[in-house]
């Protein structure tokens, strides 16, 4: 009986991923639930994100981190954390829902080859840089220990930005350091929903509860892309910590002052790698798993309407 389950289950989730994409009614569900999940997952994670964060500005150890940290005070661990929670819920409803859209365009009947998942997880990447790389630009600024005597809230950095002429609040306040965030986010999400499914049906085989393969692939599949593009990631939070007319570098000379600073060393890039696993293991693998019932769930109840 539990290997019939195992089976219809499997059989449920293959048949669910052909002919989801296009469905109204889920999309509606899907950004309702990712909007949830996100929100869920940045609120637990964002104080892991701001050691992180400190890690890639400054170069210094978790321990070094984590006491700059304490010594600003408990009241400042959640500063900044609203431009994020925002940005990080758009994400949620953008994330599954667009690149469902897009990939029902590309394919409208189902299974998906690996060129439409890429193609269709890189269109939505490119949609969610647009969107979102404001929220980031903001959120970089507030947790940057040396402008909070400067910059101490949301507001005060909007005016700074909103002083620009119409390019200087483009180009060096909204979106300071949109190409490294539009490359990262494109080929973030083709490789995340490149493997997100042959990672998933290859431990559904095994005879695991429904859950557990959406879960084990979101948090590996989404640790590794983040890996892979850490780089990018602490590249961009230098770029967008700069405010002001006076200190802004350009692209090659940021990447120029990462490499430099970092002693020219690839394993220094790379610090704070063990805390991005752990932040990237909860937020994709909630995400996955959540996104994967609701499918199945929605999947089964129009089954029983039939």
């Amino acid at each position: 009986m539990e290997e019939q389950n195992h089976s219809s289950g499997k059989e449920l989730q293959s048949r669910t991923r052909a002919e989801s994409p296009g469905k109204k009614s889920w999309h509606s569900q899907a950004y309702a639930l990712g909007a949830v999940s996100n929100f869920m997952s940045t609120f637990l994670t964002f104080p892991i994100y701001k050691v992180v964060f400190r890690q890639q500005i400054h170069a210094m150890a978790v321990s070094q981190a984590v006491q700059q940290l304490w010594h600003e005070g408990p009241q400042y661990f959640y500063r900044g954390i609203y431009p994020p929670l925002l940005s990080k819920t758009l994400q949620g409803t953008l994330l599954f829902g667009t690149y469902d859209s897009l990939l029902c365009s590309l394919s409208p009947v189902g299974p998906h080859s690996l060129q439409h998942r890429w193609a269709a997880g890189l269109m939505s990447g490119v949609v969610e840089a647009v969107a979102l790389s404001p929220f980031e630009r903001v959120q970089n600024v507030l947790q940057d220990g040396r402008k909070q005597a400067r910059f101490p809230s949301t507001v005060s950095i909007l005016k700074e930005f909103n002083s620009y002429g119409l390019w200087g609040r483009l180009s060096l306040g909204y979106y300071r350091g949109f190409w490294p965030v539009l490359l990262r986010n494109s080929l973030g999400s083709a490789l995340y929903f490149s493997f997100k499914d042959p990672i998933q049906d290859g431990l559904a085989e095994q005879g695991l509860p429904n859950w557990v393969p959406a879960l084990v692939s979101g948090s590996v599949n989404g640790t590794i892309t983040c890996l892979v593009l850490y780089p990018l990631i602490v590249l961009v939070a230098n770029m967008q910590s700069h405010i002001g007319w006076q200190s802004m570098p350009s692209l090659w000379a940021s990447a120029q002052d990462v490499w430099d600073t970092r002693g020219r060393k690839v394993f220094l890039i790379y610090r704070g790698g063990s805390l991005v696993i752990l932040r990237s293991s909860v937020t994709w693998g909630l995400t996955t798993a959540i996104h994967d019932f609701l499918q199945r769930r929605s999947h089964s109840k129009k089954e029983l309407k039939d």
